[in-house]
């Protein structure tokens, strides 16, 4: 009996947490598809117009979505061995946030006020771009942002003490002209906003010296704007060459991204 229950427990866990399989995929597809039309409904039910139209069909679909996603959050903590390491997880908390608002509107009342927890369900697309076909891609890209950390904080802040820079300056040449600068604090502002090329044009330099200054900075800044890009391509594509992650998630502690020939969990040793 324990044989079939821990049997009947891994084949949940491989399915709902793993897209190595054929079923595990479709899992993930039709969890795909109720998350999107979840966001599509709470953008919809935003609408007033729309959501005295149909309010009843949303509440009802509401519920049919906080059902199904009740019941996908209990069989993941039924198919893991140790359900606290998936409740107090990232994903686990996004979940519970995505799942509990319908039942909060009943106690609480002012559904409305918690459109922004069900719009969090939108963060629940990142675990299901495990599926085999994005795995390889997504961790490459989220191990580039992270292996770029240190390069583009260095980098955000050397613009920082330019906009200040560029910004004093321009503070001092437009003084006294009716254009905007009206102290440093605006004129950073502006430059942060020519720097980055978008442009407001609620302020704009006067003068000569004002307006070849602006000049630079608009050049500088598609100059600025390449250079993280650079630093996340070159550490993309060193991600080649290191080793590739498969969807395997430890049955004991829930832990994802374990190497191809892994044969133990690499946070608590467990077996596969």
């Amino acid at each position: 009996m324990s044989t079939q229950k821990h049997t009947w427990k891994s084949k949940l866990h491989e399915v709902i947490y793993e897209a190595d399989t054929p079923t595990g995929k479709l899992f993930d597809v039709l969890l795909l598809v109720t998350i999107f039309t979840s966001i599509v409904l709470v953008m919809l039910e935003s609408v007033p117009s729309i959501n005295e139209k149909y309010n009843l069909i949303f509440d009802i679909s509401e519920w049919v979505i906080t059902v199904l996603f009740t019941i996908e959050y209990i069989l993941r903590i039924i198919s893991i061995k140790k359900p606290k390491h998936y409740i107090f997880s990232y994903y686990g908390i996004i979940d519970l946030l995505s799942t509990i608002p319908k039942y909060l509107s009943l106690i609480f009342g002012g559904a409305h006020a918690l459109i922004v927890l069900r719009s969090l369900r939108l963060l629940r697309i990142f675990r299901v771009l495990k599926i085999t076909r994005y795995l390889g891609e997504s961790n490459r890209l989220l191990e580039a942002l992270r292996a770029s950390k240190a390069k583009i904080t260095v980098f955000v802040f050397a613009v920082v003490v330019i906009c200040l820079i560029l910004g004093s300056i321009m503070y001092i040449v437009e003084a006294g002209e009716d254009s905007g600068f009206i102290s440093i604090p605006r004129s950073v502002y502006w430059t942060i906003v020519t720097l980055t090329t978008v442009g407001y044009g609620d302020i704009a330099p006067v003068t000569t010296l004002g307006q070849f200054i602006a000049s630079i900075v608009m050049i500088l800044g598609y100059g600025i704007i390449a250079v993280p890009t650079g630093i996340v391509s070159a550490e993309y594509t060193a991600q080649f060459k290191r080793t590739h992650t498969n969807t395997k998630t430890c049955e004991t502690c829930g832990t994802e991204k374990h190497n191809d020939n892994a044969k133990f969990c690499h946070n608590c040793g467990d077996k596969f």
